[in-house]
């Protein structure tokens, strides 16, 4: 059993001084051999929609501007914080302060503000990473990207042959009343988030996220992650007011490579405790997912930059907000939404991408009329610094 023991200890401490490449170290300005280092991204873009025929006309927005700041404090202990302005100054948040102990490659520990695993994008949603300027909708609108939660847990990874096997596992204050009884009118996760929540809970009971990723060089990239937690306020003063009723998410995402380009995209089921009395407006369960494809048109010296690149992009999403029947009728309960989006992208390099998009959407209420059809153009860009 000693020796048992010792070898698995070996293999947790054993190559401890390895580079990090989780996804909110994969950033341009972190060199991981210095003491301290401060960066960013920014990103703009204009708008021009027309739903039904109506439009607002053409708009500018500087839709985001993130500072990044890195600081080696030892050789395995880490930190990194991200402060996002958006829409100019109109919301400002601390999305990520985290410090990282590292004990090595296959066990490490982290505590602090942490941007949750939870899907494809949500812990790797730096603008400048992706070729569509909306982030997609199942990971805006299911998971409320970006999630940060204030908790602790463990991180690590592992090889086996042409694999690599990571793992997160946190504990978090979690999401507070609001995915019900909201301003949305139907459930919604991200009606959860509170501020209040990096300072306490609202009801004293942890939440749960998990993710484990497979990564094989030739394949791809499988990721399964979850979360879960209690969300409503059930006590006051002490005294058990109401029940308590928890949320649950669940995601797969996926990233295949195809030739010279990349199929990426995510599954994400959302399930909520609500009260029996508004169970047909405000949903048990949603669901829904999007799939990408980026594909490189060109690449080559263009206009002075030596590995500049043109790809072309396609997402197809697709969301169902309310599923399930109404009780009166037996019908199906619409409120859904589905969406196309074909764009260009030109990066002159990696780090700085200029983009063009179409977008074109159906919606339908609740009751499952007609869609309301929205389409326009967007153009921006966004680079990290």
């Amino acid at each position: 059993m000693k020796n048992i023991i010792k070898v698995a200890l070996l293999l947790v401490i054993s190559n401890a001084n390895a580079q990090e490449t989780e996804a909110v170290y994969d950033r341009p300005f972190i060199d991981l051999g210095q003491k301290t280092a401060i960066g960013g991204y920014l990103e703009g873009n204009t708008n021009y929609f027309a739903e039904d025929g109506v439009t607002e006309g053409f708009s500018m927005e500087m839709r985001r501007f993130n500072i990044f700041l890195y600081s080696k404090i030892s050789e395995r202990i880490q930190f990194l914080s991200e402060l996002e302005f958006e829409h100019g100054t109109e919301e400002i948040a601390l999305e990520t302060a985290q410090l990282d102990f590292k004990f090595g490659t296959g066990l490490n520990f982290r505590a602090g503000i942490l941007l949750l695993e939870l899907g494809l994008v949500n812990a790797n949603h730096d603008s400048p990473k992706w070729e569509i300027i909306d982030r997609p909708l199942s990971s805006t609108n299911l998971i409320p990207s970006t999630l940060s939660e204030v908790g602790f847990g463990l991180f690590g990874k592992f090889y086996l042959n042409n694999n690599t096997v990571s793992y997160h596992a946190y504990a978090t204050n979690g999401l507070q009343d609001g995915i019900i009884l909201n301003e949305e009118g139907r459930t919604f996760v991200g009606g959860g988030k509170s501020e209040e929540a990096f300072e306490e809970d609202n009801n004293g009971r942890l939440s749960y996220n998990g993710k484990l990723r497979i990564k094989n060089k030739k394949i791809g990239t499988l990721g399964l992650s979850f979360y879960r937690g209690v969300y409503n306020t059930f006590a006051l003063e002490g005294e058990i007011v109401t029940d308590e009723r928890s949320v649950r998410i669940y995601a797969v995402d996926f990233i295949v490579p195809v030739f010279k380009g990349v199929i990426q995209g995510e599954v994400v089921k959302v399930m909520v405790d609500v009260p029996i009395d508004i169970v047909e407006i405000y949903s048990q369960e949603q669901q829904g997912g999007f799939i990408e494809m980026v594909y490189p048109l060109y690449s080559r010296e263009m206009f002075g930059y030596a590995n500049a690149v043109i790809n072309t992009t396609a997402r197809f999403e697709q969301l169902d907000y309310n599923m399930g029947t109404f009780k009166s009728t037996g019908g199906e309960i619409g409120d859904e939404e589905t969406a196309f989006v074909a764009g260009l992208s030109f990066r002159p390099t990696a780090s700085t991408i200029f983009r063009a998009n179409y977008r074109h959407h159906l919606k339908t209420d609740i009751l499952g009329n007609e869609p309301a059809i929205m389409g326009g153009f967007q153009v921006g860009f966004a680079s990290y610094f």
